[in-house]
This record gives C-alpha cells, sequence and structure tokens, in this order.
C-alpha cells in the first residue's frame, strides 16, 4: 500500500496547481515546542492525525524546494507530488529526540525524491550512476550560471578543468553531461512540418529490418524441413559416430579431441577423421532425401 494511503493523506497537486497553492497556505507552521511533542507522540503511536499535522505544516517547504528545480523544465505539479512523497517517508523516519527541527531532516528527504524524479524523467538513458555524476548533474548548470557561460563555445578548456575539479569529476564527465543537459529525449511521433493527421512523423524514417509475417513463417518452414532431414540422416551413422558427432558439433560445451580420444582410446586424428566423414555421410545423406 501507498505510504499516502496509510496516513489518510492525499497531497496530490494534479487537479489545480493554483488552488493546491493556496490551500497549503491555509495550514499553520507549528512552534518547535509543539512539532516536538507531535514527533515524539507519532513516534509512540503512529495516529494519522498527528501525521496530518506534522505534514500538513512542512507542504510550504516542499513547494519551496521544487522552486528551485524550475529549470529542468518538468511539470512543477509532479515534482511537488514527488517531494510530498519525501515529505512522508521522512515522518517515519524521524527520530525528534536527536534535537533537529523536523523540516531539517525532511529537506534531505524532499530533495532525494525530486531529484530521484528528475533522473529518471530527463532521458530515457540513466543518468547519475554515481553521487559524483549526480552532483555533477545538478550543479552544472548552477555553475554555468554562476559563471555568465549562456554559449557553450565561451567553455574553454580552461573552464572546464576547473568545474571538473570543483566537482571532483572528470573533463569528460563535464563535457558529456554538459551536452546531455542542452536537449531532452526526442519523441518518435514527433510531427515534421504539417501537424494535420496525414502529417510525417520521425518514426516514419525508421526501417525496420526484421522479417514480415509471411517471411517469419516461410522461415519457421524452412527450419522445421532441415531438422526433419537431419534427424532422418542421422540413421547413416552408428553409435559412435553420432555421439562423437554431437560432442564436438552440437553440445553447448563442446568436448576435445583430447577428451573423446581418451573416452574411445583411440587417437586424436582418429576422432577428427570420425568427426569429418560423420559431416560427410550426413550431408549426402540428406541430398538423397532431398
Amino acid at each position: 500500500m501507498d505510504q499516502s494511503d496509510e496516513l489518510g493523506l492525499d497531497f496530490s497537486p494534479d487537479y489545480n496547481l493554483t488552488r493546491y497553492l493556496q490551500n497549503i497556505r491555509k495550514f499553520p507552521i507549528l512552534e518547535q515546542d509543539e512539532e516536538y511533542q507531535l514527533a515524539l507522540e507519532y513516534q509512540k503511536t503512529h495516529d494519522k492525525k498527528i501525521a496530518y499535522k506534522l505534514i500538513t505544516s512542512h507542504l510550504r517547504l516542499v513547494v519551496k524546494v521544487v522552486s528551485k528545480y524550475r529549470g529542468y523544465g518538468l511539470p512543477i505539479s509532479e515534482m511537488i507530488a514527488e517531494g510530498n512523497i519525501g515529505l512522508l517517508y521522512a515522518i517515519e523516519k524521524f527520530e525528534p529526540e536527536k534535537g533537529f527541527r523536523f523540516s531539517t531532516y525532511a529537506l534531505w528527504w524532499i530533495k532525494a525524491s525530486v531529484q530521484k524524479y528528475i533522473l529518471n524523467s530527463w532521458s530515457l538513458v540513466k543518468l547519475g550512476t554515481t553521487a559524483a555524476q549526480k552532483k555533477l548533474f545538478f550543479n552544472l548548470r548552477k555553475i554555468k550560471n554562476k559563471l555568465n557561460l549562456t554559449d557553450d563555445r565561451d567553455m574553454s578548456a580552461k573552464v572546464l578543468q576547473d568545474i571538473a575539479k570543483s566537482l571532483d569529476v572528470s573533463v569528460q564527465d563535464v563535457t558529456e553531461m554538459n551536452m546531455r543537459l542542452q536537449s531532452h529525449d526526442g519523441s518518435l511521433n514527433t510531427v515534421l512540418g504539417d501537424s494535420s493527421d496525414s502529417a510525417t512523423e520521425w518514426m516514419d524514417f525508421i526501417s525496420d529490418n526484421k522479417p514480415n509475417q509471411e517471411e517469419s513463417f516461410s522461415n519457421y518452414e524452412t527450419m522445421k524441413y532441415r531438422k526433419k532431414l537431419f534427424n532422418k540422416a542421422l540413421c547413416v551413422l552408428n553409435a559412435r559416430e553420432k555421439d562423437i558427432l554431437f560432442k564436438r558439433r552440437l553440445a553447448e560445451r563442446a568436448a576435445t579431441l583430447d577428451d573423446l580420444s581418451k573416452a574411445y582410446r583411440i587417437s586424436k586424428e582418429r576422432v577428427r577423421q570420425i568427426e569429418l566423414n560423420s559431416i560427410k555421410k550426413i550431408s549426402k545423406a540428406v541430398g538423397v532425401l532431398q
């Protein structure tokens, strides 16, 4: 069950973002002592009403965090929803006796949830596989703005080296991440030119090299026929020839000449001759059967 369902809460802003932002202002911000007592009580009872008070008083914190990620071009309402999920996790993990305010603790969970959503939504190709790469993803834009680097042509070798050093990553990592931040993944259903129903999409330019239904059926019938011929042709081989052929050519892990020579107490050259002769016999038998 979803954690928000367990607490009996629904903080999804999808229905109307403006109305949502207006509504969350109605919830009072708790004083430190009141927050502390509520958090202690929730630890003991897990009362949904207490959780409701703690969480609703921090919904504005989620919006404040999300506002810092507007530049990534993702839906604000969805980022707020993800931040609220982080808030729900925070209430379950919070330990008030350690002396920190709930907002200080919840901030980490909110950021983590929002950043995870951004990384997963930005590209189909996985981004930020290490802590350093995640740091690079979320700080590169900020650094470029501080340095007033509005044009990538201003990204000189010296600038790239300075950014890489400050974020503890390689220059190549900075270069590649900068390129990936320039554009989102494109949709294959993007219409080119005219927006009418008959307009051409990117997908129309992608060729499908897989065989069609008729070709697949024909290939299947051909393989089925060849397998039948092969099984009939095996009749021309004796037991030793079959065994050597299967172990040398058809087994998942081919046996060595040395292994078979020891098993049959013959020379490795003799094993090789039996193998080749068996192939010739089958080829001849298949030719006759056809």
